[in-house]
């Protein structure tokens, strides 16, 4: 299929194009390795894929102006297939586009309660050595892990969030062709990691709301998978699977393949959610991250706990200056700090529940949360739920919502303090009634 400004299909990799379409919808990868990102009132979007599946994207209904293809030919091959783009737009960019602040920030499932005062304090203090590098070892915050978990520091990587360990892990594992397995509607950034490395992604559907880690396994077997993925609690729909669950996923995990068990939200869980972590398991590796709970997004610090050999293969590629000096203060001071935390977790409680009696409220349905946002059911389609996604942004509401059909037919809605929960709440009635419900 030829579109306006020529045909973009190369023979060797398949090619990428680009559409720039009106502000009907969505930035969406067809290709299906990128997040969902909705328009009004933004202007021009965009949707990147094959162009092929670019064709089936679009076709029927949203007007295609402009096609632009990777043409500089000293990009690896790889590379050239890839679209230039951000698998997430910041609401400070959607803000600048629309001319006017979020009054609520409720899209990014951050902390607003924001991080320890103590490790605000450290921060601040570690300022005045910024002309130093950070401690490639990650010390004295490696060590402190390890005797709050209660494990070896040898079992422990630390890297600029869950998303750049990700990135390095899929580096380490996956060469072009290898495959790799994930769910339909998961964390999308992995899925980024993986099509960067040229991986072949297969995904298998939820389980109703729930990632189905039998069929992930069976998928895993089917293609001879070097890594399967498993998001325990789940972005984007706050399900949570028992510990002895997860555990049997671990132990039925074929030979030559490891599982990627992102542990993200897993404070806001209960601990019956969590296998007992155990390093001599080469068999999976855990990913957690100071981002959510702590209160650190903007200091980048995640880390990864697996056995010492696995862990140490990171040293190899990873950027060892990567995580800065003010990042290792402010988590350190922040892990142990485990009074504040534990107080800023009945804060999200009474937030969660909150926001679940303002979508009853509403005639809508709120599913169980283990995370610090609560998804929620518009009982209709994803167009339905992408048109709710603007007009609350239209009333100056940030929120996001899944991207895979039938996840899509939710909104997911992050805590927030208690004034922006209540703008919600006043929002959402009349966003609905624009959207005719």
């Amino acid at each position: 299929m030829r579109f306006a400004g020529g045909d973009f299909i190369n023979p060797a990799t398949g090619g990428t194009a680009r559409a720039v379409v009106a502000a009907a919808a969505v930035i969406r990868n067809v290709r299906r390795f990128s997040w969902v990102i909705y328009g009004p009132p933004l202007g021009l979007l965009y949707i990147y894929g094959n162009s092929a599946d670019l064709f089936q994207g679009v076709a029927a209904d949203l007007p295609i102006g402009q096609m632009i293809s990777m043409t500089d030919k000293r990009l690896t091959p790889i590379a050239a297939s890839l679209p230039s783009t951000i698998p997430f737009i910041a609401p400070e960019t959607m803000e600048a586009q629309r001319g006017a602040p979020f009054k609520a920030r409720l899209g990014a499932n951050e902390m607003s309660f924001g991080p320890s005062p103590k490790a605000t304090k450290a921060m601040q203090e570690s300022l005045s050595g910024i002309w130093k590098y950070g401690v490639p070892e990650n010390e004295p915050l490696r060590s402190a892990l390890a005797e709050h978990h209660q494990i070896e520091a040898e079992a422990i990587t630390i890297g600029e969030g869950i998303d750049g360990l990700l990135g390095i892990l899929v580096r380490l594992y996956v060469g072009a062709g290898d495959a790799v397995v994930t769910s339909d509607g998961s964390y999308p950034t992995f899925n980024y990691h993986v099509a960067a490395a040229g991986g072949a992604l297969h995904k298998v559907p939820y389980m109703g709301d729930f990632e189905d880690p039998k069929a992930l396994i069976a998928k895993a077997k089917e293609v001879g998978a070097k890594l399967v993925y498993l998001s325990n609690p789940n972005n984007p729909m706050g399900s949570t699977h028992s510990a002895q669950t997860v555990q049997d996923m671990i132990d039925a995990v074929p030979h030559g393949c490891l599982m990627v068990l992102d542990e993200a939200y897993c404070e806001f869980a209960d601990q019956s959610t969590r296998p007992a972590l155990n390093t001599a398991d080469k068999r999976v590796i855990r990913f957690r991250t100071f981002s959510k709970a702590y209160g650190l997004a903007g200091a980048r610090i995640g880390y990864g706990i697996s056995h010492p050999e696995i862990v140490s293969g990171f040293d190899k590629i990873r950027n060892h200056f990567g995580v800065n000096r003010v990042g290792q203060a402010g988590a350190h001071a922040a892990l142990a700090d485990q009074t504040y935390l534990n107080e800023t977790l009945v804060h999200v409680g009474k937030a969660r529940a909150r926001i679940a009696q303002i979508a009853q409220d509403n005639g809508l349905i709120p599913l169980p949360s283990a995370t610090n946002f609560v998804t929620i059911d518009c009982g209709k389609d994803g167009a339905f739920a992408r048109s709710l996604v603007a007009a609350l942004a239209q009333r100056g509401i940030f929120i996001r919502m899944p991207a895979a059909a039938p996840l899509d037919r939710c909104i997911r809605v992050s805590i927030g303090l208690p004034a922006e929960v209540e703008m919600f709440a006043a929002a959402l009635p009349l966003a609905l009634q624009d959207c005719g419900a």
